[in-house]
């Protein structure tokens, strides 16, 4: 599952320079169909929130270690399917983060990918972002042009997950 590549760069004691290739490959490919999708602007924080609940999603779906080979056409439906809006989407994360950081652990200690993947999760469960109470407008969502629309803090993951997954289906 997790890709490494030292690319034969030592450092001072000899010790070659990991690069996260799984992690930043999962990302590049977040961000390719978000910016696909033109949802939001790459700027936000609700595109930054879209970019790395989907970039989770590619990364941890990849069972069999073949994220470098993926053939994102091919894998369309499975990612749809992990963000799907009934989906348990944030446990199946916790579940698999926490298989791959016991795994690290009993192999050689926490690997690049997996870091960068955690990080991720971390800024995506503590960050919230406002957003439209949807529950507090009548009809489930605001009118046209009203800007005085009901907010709520909510977290990252929740904004992202329901952006990734539409941006999947434009893709």
């Amino acid at each position: 599952m997790l890709h490494e590549s030292t690319g034969g760069i030592g450092g001072p004691s000899g010790d070659e320079l990991t690069v996260p290739m799984a992690w930043l490959y999962a990302e590049y490919i977040a961000d390719e169909v978000l910016r696909t999708g033109d949802l939001m602007p790459p700027t936000s924080f609700e595109y930054r929130a879209g970019r790395d609940a989907l970039a989770l999603t590619v990364f941890l779906s990849d069972t069999r270690g073949e994220l470098s080979g993926v053939r994102v056409v091919s894998q369309l439906e499975t990612w749809l399917t992990l963000t799907a809006h009934d989906k348990a989407w944030q446990d199946w994360v916790r579940e698999r983060l926490d298989g791959l950081a016991a795994d690290a652990a009993a192999a050689r200690g926490p690997a690049p990918d997996l870091v960068l993947a955690e990080a991720a999760w971390r800024w995506l469960e503590e960050t919230e972002l406002l957003a439209p109470d949807l529950d507090a407008v009548p009809g489930g969502g605001p009118g046209p042009g009203e800007d005085d629309v009901p907010k709520v803090w909510t977290p990252a993951w929740q904004l992202g997950l329901p952006l990734g997954h539409l941006a999947v289906q434009l893709f």
